[in-house]
């Protein structure tokens, strides 16, 4: 196996969780030499917690070829996503560790595919398991009020794992929309009703700001209508409780629609325009970090674009003072 075209490494480790080998560029997928890595624990080598590590290990003692996922706080920077294949390999308990932030932003669109692919089959059905599992307990009536908001917490939480599997799949789509002549307004409000529930919970509210004269835009809502569900939660989590996101809808000559909402949480950076859309480059795409690399893609399949834009003068509908304005742009 070559590791380094791979970007992967081969960690084993001993029964006392205390690393014994390593192969592969360790620099580039856990941001230390080897020397940091030989006999440490595996928690620390993974900046993970010890549950964890005892996890990983677990699973590569049963020599199923088990795959895990888990994101490391390696170093400085945001937490980084890896991805295991989990075995015994000379009686040593081995992974096979990738850094799928860096394979995603550097993969054709047919390996992406394939990744998106392998990831729906490994976790969609044991995601579809707890799923259930978690529905069928909640209507136990005979449950404590703190069991109840646990339920609530970890029901939420499939949410989340289905919309970023869901992304991923999105973003590695290469085939040709569906465009169909659409509301943008009603595109909005049925993207909200996807995450009422974390709206709700959270108390934020969003506002659609529509021009009487905006005409129905040609698109492929089945497409678009989770991306922008998923841009508009991240939004929203950013708000203080009780807060509100306006989405503003004007018709854009020649023959354009823009829809655009200003996220007041931070501005743009010279570094982060210029990569802001694609896929975990920006702290400002939150969640899995491919939200905005998605919506851009989805939106040039079907002959639009996005811009971001950072303001320091006060927003006329909510009076903040800075924020970056996003602005889709659709063709009628």
């Amino acid at each position: 196996m070559t590791l380094d075209l791979l970007q992967a490494i081969q960690l084993s480790w001993s029964p006392q969780l205390r690393v014994t080998r390593v192969t592969g560029d360790c620099e580039r997928v856990l941001r230390r030499p080897a020397t940091q890595i030989l006999d440490r624990p595996l928690e620390t080598v993974l900046g993970t917690s010890a549950e964890h590590a005892r996890r990983l290990d677990t699973l590569a003692r049963r020599d199923e070829r088990a795959v895990e996922f888990l994101s490391g706080v390696l170093g400085q920077e945001d937490p980084v996503p890896l991805r295991f294949a989990l075995g015994l390999e000379a009686g040593e308990a081995t992974a096979v560790v990738l850094d799928l932030r860096a394979l995603l932003r550097h993969a054709p669109p047919v390996q992406l595919s394939g990744l998106a692919s392998q990831l729906s089959h490994e976790l969609r059905n044991p995601l579809s398991s707890v799923k259930m599992a978690v529905q069928t307990l909640a209507r136990n009536t005979g449950l404590s009020e703190r069991d109840q908001r646990r339920l609530t917490i970890a029901n939420r939480e499939v949410r989340t794992l289905e919309r970023m599997l869901w992304l991923l799949s999105e973003y590695a789509r290469d085939s040709t929309p569906t465009l169909e002549p659409h509301a943008p307004r009603t595109l909005v409000e049925e993207a909200m009703a996807m995450v009422a529930p974390e709206l709700t919970e959270r108390g934020v509210t969003v506002r659609v700001d529509e021009a009487a004269d905006v005409p129905r835009v040609r698109m492929d809502t089945n497409r678009l209508r989770p991306v922008l569900a998923q841009v508009l939660l991240n939004l929203a989590m950013s708000q203080a409780q009780g807060g509100q996101v306006v989405v503003t809808l004007r018709p854009e000559p020649p023959g354009r629609v823009s829809l655009s909402w200003r996220d007041p949480s931070g501005t743009l950076s010279e570094q982060e325009s210029a990569s802001l859309f694609e896929p975990f480059a920006s702290s400002l795409a939150r969640g899995t970090g491919l939200s905005l690399a998605a919506l851009r893609r989805v939106l040039v399949h079907q002959g639009g674009e996005v811009v971001a834009r950072s303001e320091s003068g006060p927003d006329p509908d909510t009076g903040a003072q800075a924020g970056t304005v996003f602005t889709l742009t659709f063709v009628v």
